[in-house]
């Protein structure tokens, strides 16, 4: 339970941004289909599946930015620190 604190404490900002985005998401994707389908039912299924995924998928996308941004610090950070 301490490593799922930890790690919530962690990624605070990026679960909050994914958290909006999945919401937004659905809300989206239930429109859609609806439009495309007529049902109300199969809208609220597509909308809740398709998002799910795409919303874990979010998650790791803006990990890996953040790492990727990391990494370009390092090598401005340390030609700083030689100048």
């Amino acid at each position: 339970m301490t490593r799922i604190r930890q790690a919530v404490r962690q990624n605070q900002t990026t679960l909050l941004k994914t958290g909006s985005y999945y919401a937004i998401h659905i809300c989206v994707a239930a429109m859609v289909a609806y439009a495309v389908t007529g049902n109300l039912w199969a809208s609220l299924t597509l909308s809740l599946l398709e998002p799910s995924v795409q919303a874990v998928a979010f998650f790791f996308h803006e990990k890996a930015w953040d790492r990727a941004a990391r990494r370009r610090a390092r090598p401005a950070t340390a030609a700083a620190a030689a100048a």
